[in-house]
């Protein structure tokens, strides 16, 4: 179900005037002007009511997002593509076959038989014994209530044959029920299920994924399911972490849980892992990341793929009293977001709330309010809330695949740190929310960036034809220090810390924010620096005229340039 939001009063344009920001003028003559904003009111949000939030995804929405995989998988990306995209920075590895230990939460005993006989101690239980493990012996019964056979001294029970994939009738089979590829006993941290990796897949799959998504055109999705999986434990143990068979790892149900579509997916993928450093990725994923992943360990991407999750887009309802009893604040007094990540719709995932009671003020995670009020995720906003949360935006993966195209160029931490206070009365703009504000603000900044690059390019092509362009009277020395301003990236590993000059390497574009707030584009060339924004036009500094420009300040004092200035 769509997001829904209150009425709206008719709507003006928001600009960047509107945010105090320069005007703007877009190639094209498009004026880009509007009104100021009201002042700050200072007002927080009055929680007398319930609130409501509206969210997106389930999970914390780290790594791979498990509907947002069947939804790429549908439209025809392999498995190999799909993780590409979620776990930017590895590549596709292989693991042998090994063994890994994995604690049976819920088991407090072992007490287990085959239909093919054991092993324990290295001795052979025929077919129809059991065995139970107690005290470091092993006594074997006929059958589960039987006689006692014999007792040795053993902490597992081993079947048969230890090899990968065996058949149903060797499997190990708990007398109260529950069977398990690979060999039953005590670890560390207790009951524990000893088996091959590869088998080990078998049981995770069809717990975290939807085994029927290989019936409707999902098959890549658990096949990338089954390299994650794998990754994911294999990582984790190396790591020294504790892996169990609950969430708190990954859910495992053994063999009993196997289906024979996902067991195909962990055969068509045996040994495959995703490599970071020279070994496995500690893979995390979640059910539906809402449009866009949460960042962490791996860059942040679009998740178009997530539309089809029946959890792309929720609503809670939540009572004040609940809200004050969680963060034990007394009478609850306001609740807000106070800084969130910026990406996807509306603000983004909450980095972080203010929660204000008539005992005390608290300040916590967006994970933690996740946690504490049993939501979705963590990404939500308060419907009605005035204040415009702080933008703390995370590492962004590339556009290719599935990326967010020229947003990438993009950081609006400048633009909503302006806004971090509180808000008035959106209404008044005709918006009523946060969402409505950056959804008006983002189509406006990549307006500025689709004109620019244009304007940059043609520019270019312009000093390229030009006697000029070729007739720089040097370059800006390797050894200057005293520059900070200009392109946001880096350009040659001797340039030192002039951000602007230029020693021979051509970078991409970059958007800069000048000293008076101005919006732009900076293109580095091979002996100067194309500079953009919408108000200036695209101008060129080459050679001496570059580095007097630089001398006298740059971006931060003299702003974007008004006249080109070739040597």
């Amino acid at each position: 179900m769509p997001l829904t939001r209150p009425g709206r009063a008719k709507k003006r344009t928001l600009t960047f005037a509107a945010l105090g920001l320069a005007p703007l003028l877009a190639a094209g003559g498009i004026a880009l002007g509007g009104s100021q904003l009201l002042p700050d009111t200072g007002v927080a949000l009055s929680v007398n009511s319930p609130l409501i939030l509206n969210g997106k995804g389930h999970g914390h929405g780290r790594g791979m997002g498990q509907w947002g995989a069947y939804g790429y998988a549908k439209q025809g990306w392999n498995a190999d593509k799909i993780l590409r995209h979620y776990y930017g920075n590895t590549t596709a590895g292989k693991v042998d076959n090994p063994d890994i230990t994995v604690s049976l939460s819920e088991r407090q005993s072992v007490h287990v038989r085959a239909d093919a006989g054991a092993k324990v101690a290295g001795q052979t239980v025929a077919p129809g014994q059991a065995v139970r493990l107690s005290g470091g012996n092993a006594t074997i019964t006929e059958g589960c209530n039987g006689a006692v056979v014999r007792t040795v001294p053993a902490q597992w029970v081993e079947p048969i044959n230890a090899g990968p994939n065996r058949p149903a009738n060797e499997l190990l089979t708990f007398c109260d029920g529950g069977k398990y590829r690979g060999a039953l006993g005590f670890g560390p941290d207790g009951v524990a299920n000893k088996v091959k990796v590869d088998d080990y897949v078998k049981g995770v799959i069809p717990k975290e994924s939807v085994p029927a998504w290989a019936d409707s055109g999902g098959f890549e999705a658990l096949k990338a399911q089954a390299v994650a999986a794998r990754s994911y434990v294999v990582a984790g143990l190396a790591a020294g972490r504790k892996m169990n068979n609950t969430q708190q790892s990954q859910v495992y149900h053994g063999a009993s849980g196997e289906d024979p579509r996902t067991n195909r997916a962990a055969d068509a993928t045996a040994g495959q892992v995703r490599m970071r450093g020279g070994k496995p990725a500690l893979t995390e994923f979640s059910a539906s990341t809402g449009g866009y992943t949460a960042g962490g360990d791996f860059p942040a991407v679009v998740d178009a793929g997530d539309r089809v999750s029946p959890n792309h887009n929720w609503t809670a309802t939540v009572s004040p009293g609940s809200i004050a009893s969680a963060f034990g604040v007394g009478a609850l007094r306001s609740f807000e977001v106070i800084e969130a990540n910026g990406l996807g719709e509306g603000s983004g995932r909450v980095g972080k709330v203010r929660v204000v009671g008539s005992s005390r003020t608290v300040e916590a995670t967006g994970d933690e309010v996740r946690q504490k009020l049993q939501l979705k995720s963590d990404w939500f906003s308060v419907v009605g809330q005035k204040s415009m949360p702080k933008i703390v935006k995370p590492p962004v993966g590339p556009t290719n695949p599935g990326g967010g195209g020229l947003l990438d160029f993009l950081d609006l931490s400048p633009l909503t740190s302006l806004m971090s206070g509180d808000l008035p009365d959106l209404s008044a703009l005709g918006l009523s929310e946060f969402s409505d504000v950056t959804g008006q603000l983002t189509p406006l900044i990549e307006q500025m960036i689709t004109a620019g690059l244009g304007i940059l390019g043609a520019k270019q092509v312009a000093l390229d034809r030009s006697d000029n362009s070729q007739g720089s009277l040097g370059t800006v020395a390797k050894d200057r220090s005293d520059n900070s301003q200009g392109s946001l990236g880096t350009v040659a590993k001797d340039r030192s810390d002039n951000s602007q000059g230029s020693t021979g390497t051509v970078a991409k574009p970059e958007l800069v924010v000048d000293g008076k707030g101005m919006h732009g584009l900076v293109q580095i060339l091979e002996n100067g620096v194309i500079y953009y924004s919408p108000l200036t036009g695209a101008k060129a500094l080459l050679g001496d005229a570059f580095t007097d420009y630089l001398d006298r300040g740059g971006l931060a004092v003299l702003g974007f340039p008004t006249a080109d200035a070739l040597g």
